[in-house]
């Protein structure tokens, strides 16, 4: 097998290596498409880290056809299509374990059925009372809040904002079906100013009851928190591990219910992944208008490098470890 390994700041190699064998309740997968994912844009920044440098192996969101299963893994049969959760994935082949995946959709392409990133918006999302007739906005429209746009507008909202710097990322979350958007300094004051003290300006109060922020950096939080009404749910679905992320206290004074979008338990994400590969099936989510740019293996480091620049037309890429380019 090959497999992409990060050995120096900004700096990947791909190696062969004897293929993997799958243990019990395991199976092992040809990657057909791995995601690159944000949350290893500082991995692959700094380097190896450890005492010994040994090189990093990325990849999470993996779709891939069931080559081997392992004992207890039989009701995967050879040539599945499936996603789930794993790691390792920048490879031509990967072990997953046969309880944390899926089967892609019929008449689904993989690369647009990466089960693991829609699993972790889904849940999120479920954890606020988003849903018919609310207020919701998404601040910051990456792969991530272009996602949460379309599972948000599933829901049934009265009004979907869209909140992002860019404007080619405001354009998509219109075409997505946000019904508003704005840049950060340009929204409209009934959308974010404090007016509570205003009788007068009470009735034009508009700001939402459900804000999902997907910005995974503090201006971006502060954009969310005045965003949110008193008594409203700020749902921070945005990496935020590195460094501090300074909240505003603001918040304690509207009651805002403050939500963590991180999900560490799989059986939740299961759950989540099954829910959200259903949408996808049902033509409901799509990762077409996502999926921008496409590499091979051995082409790692462009995708992150157009990542870390957010470059034009940039949303998110993956990986094709079958047809790498040398």
């Amino acid at each position: 097998m090959r497999i992409s390994q990060v050995v120096a700041p900004r700096t990947s190699e791909v190696i062969e290596l004897a293929d993997p064998v799958p243990g019990a309740g395991q199976v092992l997968v040809e990657v057909v498409a791995s995601g690159v994912c944000t949350s290893d844009l500082t991995p692959w920044r700094t380097g190896p880290q450890s005492r010994d440098g040994q090189p990093i192996r990325l990849g999470h969101e993996i779709a891939g056809r069931v080559v081997i299963s392992g004992e207890g893994a039989r009701q995967w049969p050879c040539g599945q299509l499936v996603t789930g959760l794993g790691g390792q994935g920048f490879a031509s082949m990967a072990v997953l374990n046969a309880a944390h995946i899926l089967p892609v959709p019929p008449g689904i392409e993989p690369a647009h059925a990466l089960g693991e990133p829609v699993a972790d918006l889904a849940e999120a999302i479920s954890r606020t009372p988003a849903g018919p007739g609310t207020r919701v906005a998404v601040v910051g429209l990456g792969f991530m809040g272009l996602g949460l746009v379309q599972l948000a507008r599933d829901l049934a909202p009265s009004l979907l904002i869209g909140v992002d710097p860019v404007p080619a990322a405001r354009n998509r979350a219109l075409e997505l079906g946000a019904d508003l958007v704005f840049a950060p300094e340009e929204i409209p004051a009934e959308y974010c100013a404090d007016l509570d003290n205003d009788p007068l300006s009470r009735s034009r109060d508009r700001r939402p009851d459900v804000v999902l922020e997907a910005t995974g950096v503090t201006p971006g939080l502060a954009t969310a928190g005045a965003l949110v009404r008193p008594f409203g749910t700020l749902c921070v679905v945005g990496y935020h591990h590195a460094g501090d992320a300074m909240m505003d206290m603001r918040l304690w004074y509207k009651a805002v219910t403050v939500v963590n979008g991180f999900c560490p338990d799989r059986t939740r994400l299961m759950r989540a992944m099954s829910d959200a590969l259903d949408l996808i099936a049902r033509r409901r989510f799509n990762y077409a208008p996502l999926v921008t740019h496409r590499f091979g293996l051995d082409q790692v480091d462009q995708a992150y490098e157009l990542m870390d620049a957010r470059a034009d037309g940039f949303v998110k890429a993956v990986l094709t470890p079958q047809r790498s380019i040398s």
